[in-house]
């Protein structure tokens, strides 16, 4: 088991973030811009890894569209919380640099919501290596960050050191956007779809 603090833990972030993502979705608020996306990645009933899963609602939102779902999240307050909002979802108390090779294949690895940015320092492209390590043959990572304004205690991750660390993991990227809706790229918000970097 990954023993390394990650910045979340730092921030002890997770009351906050479960409350106010519980309290939208009360309110009827659209916060399905990131399971979407994904979606149109997919075939149907296509395999998917939500890796930093939060509270869940991205991973809910692929299986409530048929999609095979596997969300690990290694905050046990958001995952605690994730059981009793989504009941049947599957979902597992782990952090992503535990992940090998036999825990896939998967079509698709969503790792959005400023997951990246809240990672252990120093652990980027330990966690993309682990993320491509799970692709299946054609399989995608769909990551998504806040490239400026970061929340509170996470880290500012500029695009050109993302990608850098990107290709030092054998990833390429396939799509950069500014939004989960494909706006163009910007300065504020990242969207990248990426995949194994060819030999």
């Amino acid at each position: 088991m990954t023993t390394r603090r990650t910045r979340w833990q730092e921030a002890g972030n997770s009351g906050g973030f479960g409350k106010r993502f519980a309290e939208l979705i009360a309110a009827g608020e659209d916060i399905d811009g990131e399971a979407r996306l994904a979606d149109t990645l997919l075939p149907r009933g296509a395999r998917v890894l939500d890796a930093g899963a939060g509270m869940g609602r991205v991973a809910a939102a692929l299986l409530k569209r048929g999609h095979d779902v596997v969300a690990i999240e290694p905050d046990e307050a958001l995952v605690r919380q994730a059981r009793e909002a989504y009941p049947g979802l599957p979902i597992e108390e782990r952090d992503i640099l535990d992940l090998g090779p036999g825990d896939g294949p998967f079509d698709l690895v969503v790792c959005v919501g400023n997951v990246i940015v809240f990672l252990a320092e120093g652990t980027e492209r330990a966690a993309l290596r682990a993320m491509r390590d799970v692709l299946g043959e054609n399989g995608r990572i769909l990551v998504g960050f806040h490239l400026q304004d970061p929340p509170p205690h996470a880290r500012t991750y500029p695009a050109t050191e993302f990608e850098a660390d990107v290709a030092a993991a054998g990833l390429r990227v396939d799509l950069r956007a500014g939004t989960y809706e494909l706006h163009p790229a910007n300065d504020a918000y990242g969207v990248w779809v990426l995949s194994r970097a060819q030999d």
